[in-house]
């Protein structure tokens, strides 16, 4: 194979069943599909959605980004999910509703935020 010689694409696999991670932090939204063993078959944001600034943090834009994604992975054969939901953010609920709405089967719901057990000292309280 020569240097500059097209290779061939990787093919997609079909995975009945997933895991969604919803990271919903204050100033974006990201919804990554995964398989069982952790390995990525699609994600979304608000940004990637050219949504810009605070408008990535919206609900709206979880919204538009949760659907988008589940659309691509049930073209590759997702139809069971598990949703870890993680983070403060604004874009949790829009996110995991959009998610049910778009065919999947939710099979499993949990947070997995992380929580210290009084580890690092946290910032200083922001005075606005």
């Amino acid at each position: 194979m020569g240097k500059y010689e097209k290779k061939s694409k990787k093919e997609k696999v079909k995975v009945p069943r997933g895991r969604v991670v919803i990271n919903a932090t204050y100033n974006n939204t990201i919804v990554t599909f995964t398989d069982l063993e952790g390995n990525t078959i699609c994600w979304q944001s608000g940004g990637t959605l050219e949504f810009k600034g605070s408008r990535k943090a919206t609900p709206y834009a979880a919204q538009l980004a949760a659907k988008k994604a589940a659309e691509e992975a049930m073209e590759r054969g997702l139809s069971e999910v598990e949703v870890y939901v993680k983070g403060p953010g604004m874009g949790r609920e829009s996110a995991l509703r959009a998610i049910g709405t778009s065919g999947l089967r939710v099979v499993l719901i949990k947070d997995v935020t992380p929580i210290p057990h009084n580890g690092c000292r946290p910032r200083k309280k922001r005075r606005v």
